[in-house]
């Protein structure tokens, strides 16, 4: 007894007549308090890093109702309200699907994997990081690009299931219950319609294999992704209740969609303001068919049943995006100045600019942040050190420091 008096908390210093519980380890010990307090600074950094969660299969699944899954996705994404209610309903509809108590003579409600076709620029991938960040379920983002048929160099189609495996901690059960993004889904197209001697080992290769995949089967996955080999030991996962969502640019689609809608219409009752519009939104009459002719076959369109498309960004869409969002361009570069204590301003004369910029350049939101950072390198050069408090920009400063970016000395064709 007079050995245990003599024992207290390594961090605290408190005795052990101090405290309820006394943790030994292997020269050191931890009391209930420190370990509590411990528990509160990990949650702190995890939440101050955005550190990605893990998850379990013992994890439940609390999916929000459709309306609010897109008032979440409008706090990040500016329009495109249509593919917003279509990820909303599919993704909603996937776990209501996945929970439901099944019966023997229950109806079995297939899943609805899902395509999304927009320029570059318009909030693809923005939309697929959103729904991440919202869900309490695995999601992994892959790329297309990369895969190539069992036996080339690249990856095999398998590999995109290690990502998934590796955000949930090599959990089997809480994996089969994740999403997968595939991005750049346009860039394994068949390459053409006539047969060559050369295979096409990144293009239609790819997408037989993903076949068994998007439909549900049992995968033999490399933990630690790569090629398979014999000697490797494989994780068994079944994927007839993982959620996939495909998206591309496919560019040059619009080309196939105006040759079928045949929009050249003459007469004197043609709307003339109407067809200006359709002519400059062709992807909202996206269809399977299209699909097909850019190069996707008809087995793979069979698994991605829903098709959605994302309206190319405008002026006043350009506008919003710059300003509006909660992670919007303007509020982190006000942010970068915040933190060696100046405060910019920005005329809204050079936001108009900006957009303008934008629209030539024809690279959707991306576009913005390269026009952002030929405006005000040289400030963010500069300033950081000196005794400057403010910074104002206005649009005569805007458009020299343009004038002089290689951005602003490129040629629009």
């Amino acid at each position: 007894m007079a050995k245990q008096s003599h024992l207290h908390c390594s961090f605290c210093g408190r005795s052990r007549a101090e405290v309820k519980i006394l943790i030994a380890g292997q020269e050191a010990h931890i009391c209930e308090n420190c370990i509590e307090h411990a528990q509160e600074i990990i949650a702190q950094e995890l939440k101050d890093n955005n550190t990605p969660q893990t998850f379990n299969s013992n994890n439940k699944i609390a999916v929000k109702k459709p309306t609010e899954i897109k008032k979440f996705l409008d706090e990040y994404v500016i329009g495109q309200d249509e593919a917003k209610k279509v990820l909303s309903v599919a993704v909603y509809n996937h776990y209501k699907r996945i929970t439901q108590k099944t019966q023997a003579d229950d109806i079995e409600i297939d899943k609805s994997n899902i395509i999304m076709i927009g320029e570059t620029g318009t909030g693809k991938t923005l939309l697929a990081k959103t729904i991440a960040k919202m869900l309490n379920v695995p999601f992994a983002i892959v790329d297309a690009t990369v895969f190539t048929e069992a036996g080339y160099v690249g990856e095999d189609v398998e590999s995109m299931l290690t990502r998934l495996l590796q955000n949930c901690n090599y959990d089997v059960n809480a994996a089969e219950k994740g999403i997968v993004y595939v991005d750049e889904i346009d860039k394994i197209a068949r390459k053409g319609d006539n047969p060559s001697i050369t295979r096409d080992v990144s293009g239609e290769g790819v997408q037989q294999g993903l076949l068994k995949m998007l439909e549900g089967t049992e995968v033999l996955v490399p933990p630690q992704g790569g090629r398979k080999h014999p000697e490797q030991k494989m994780i068994k996962i079944d994927t007839k209740n993982i959620l996939f969502i495909c998206g591309g640019a496919f560019d040059g689609i619009d080309k196939i969609i105006a040759r079928r809608i045949n929009t050249n219409a003459i007469g004197f009752n043609v709307d003339k303001l109407d067809q200006e519009q359709k002519k400059n939104n062709l992807l909202q009459f996206v269809s399977a068919q299209d699909l097909k002719s850019f190069g996707l076959i008809p087995e793979l369109l069979g698994r991605l049943p829903v098709v959605t498309h994302l309206d190319p960004l405008d002026k006043a869409t350009l506008r919003n995006i710059l300003t509006e969002p909660k992670n919007a361009l303007v509020k982190q570069y006000k942010r970068l100045f915040e933190l060696e204590n100046i405060t910019l301003t920005i005329d809204d004369e050079v936001y108009d600019f900006m957009v303008e910029k934008a629209l030539e350049y024809k690279l959707g939101a991306r576009a913005l942040r390269s026009i952002c950072e030929s405006i005000l390198t040289d400030a963010m050069f500069e300033l950081p050190g000196s005794k400057q408090k403010e910074f104002h920009v206005d649009l005569a400063y805007a458009k020299q420091m343009f004038s002089k970016s290689k951005l602003g000395m490129l040629k629009v064709a």
